[in-house]
């Protein structure tokens, strides 16, 4: 037994000292990406609500320097927000807020595979802030006691409120996989889930709404090319 740990001990020990020894060339990659969202809030009280779709797109930035871990860092736009859902007046009623934010996620790149497809996961903090706010909506949602079928004990503060809070900032994770057409050129399928920890209004105990917070899926193509 004394022999087999010994022999198990020295075979670590002769890998390590190989892996230690083993150089990687950093790659530098650049890209773009597109795609859609589909975003909610995380109201509290709740608020009966359905997906609402969007658009999202960005600009990266990719560093790789170990055989299956790189950073990557992004500067984009995402639409999010969310749709009223009024099934109990048949649909007959519509509400949509959207709200425009410039982001830059940063995350741990997690990759493995083949030289020609991997897979991969990202994961790290996000931080955006709000550059556009857009209603829409086929009633005088500042009013909607007066809408003839308007649901009743429906929370409605949040059709009207003014955003009070433009900064955001959350967690970002995604999952995907890349393909290399060429060497320096690959094509890249992803999906990212956002969570948000912000409020968009306020949150202390006199306010309506305890937490407010924004979440998204987006599903995005994107295209890379590897500089160095």
């Amino acid at each position: 037994m004394k022999r087999l740990l010994l022999t198990l001990l020295g075979a670590v020990c002769a890998v390590c000292a190989m892996q230690a020894e083993t150089h990687y060339k950093p790659h530098i990659s650049m890209g773009a990406r597109a795609g859609i969202s589909l975003s909610r809030m995380s109201f509290s009280p709740g608020v009966t609500q359905s997906w609402l779709n969007g658009t999202s797109g960005a600009i990266t930035f990719r560093y790789t320097e170990e055989r299956i871990f790189g950073i990557i860092a992004e500067f984009g736009w995402e639409q999010r927000g969310w749709k009223e859902n009024f099934k109990e007046a048949d649909d007959f009623l519509d509400y949509s807020r959207s709200l425009t934010y410039l982001r830059l996620p940063v995350m741990t790149h997690i990759y493995f595979g083949s030289r020609r497809f991997k897979c991969f996961v990202n994961l790290g903090p996000e931080v955006s802030y709000m550059i556009g706010d857009k209603i829409k909506s086929n009633f005088d949602y500042a009013n909607p006691g007066d809408v003839e079928g308007f649901p009743a004990n429906r929370m409605v503060s949040q059709m009207s409120m003014d955003i009070a809070n433009k900064f955001d900032y959350g967690i970002a994770a995604g999952l995907g996989c890349e393909f290399y057409v060429q060497p320096r050129h690959s094509i890249v399928l992803e999906a990212r889930l956002y969570y948000g920890l912000g409020n968009i209004y306020p949150s202390k105990k006199a306010d309506i709404f305890s937490a407010s917070r924004s979440m998204s899926l987006e599903p995005t193509v994107g295209y890379n090319f590897r500089l160095k």
